[in-house]
């Protein structure tokens, strides 16, 4: 249901080094770059038959906002991956928003860590294989 999520820049260079790498330790690559002169939209994801992230600047030329509520989550299918992408998220210069662990009722297996991107974003990585 969902082709792509996007998300705001103000620095689009600093924004896909960001998810250049983040994204690539997760198999993910840009399917799409625009010139900077067009937006500078640019598409992450597997292939163009999953779900993917967009990085762009704001078409309204305003500064780029984080949203309030809003939040970009991947899966995993297994914990140590999930423990991975937020160490790495981290290491690349986003913020801490809960570390990794089980969240809600232990049986639903819903492990899960969640961070900033350098801008504010929210990111998630989660997993609901047994350990």
């Amino acid at each position: 249901m969902i082709g792509y999520v996007t998300l705001g820049t103000d620095d689009l260079e600093a924004a896909r080094t960001y998810y250049d790498a983040l994204l690539g330790g997760l198999g993910a690559s840009r399917l799409l770059q625009l010139p900077e002169e067009e937006g500078g939209f640019t598409l992450y994801g597997t292939d163009w038959s999953q779900p993917a992230l967009a990085i762009t600047r704001p078409y309204d030329g305003a500064p780029q906002q984080p949203g309030n509520g809003n939040m970009v989550a991947f899966v995993m299918d297994r914990r140590d991956k999930v423990d991975a992408f937020h160490a790495r998220a981290l290491e690349l210069g986003g913020s801490d928003e809960g570390g990794p662990g089980l969240r809600a009722d232990p049986a639903m297996n819903f492990y899960a860590a969640y961070v900033r991107d350098p801008e504010g974003h929210k990111l998630a990585a989660f997993c609901t294989a047994p350990a």
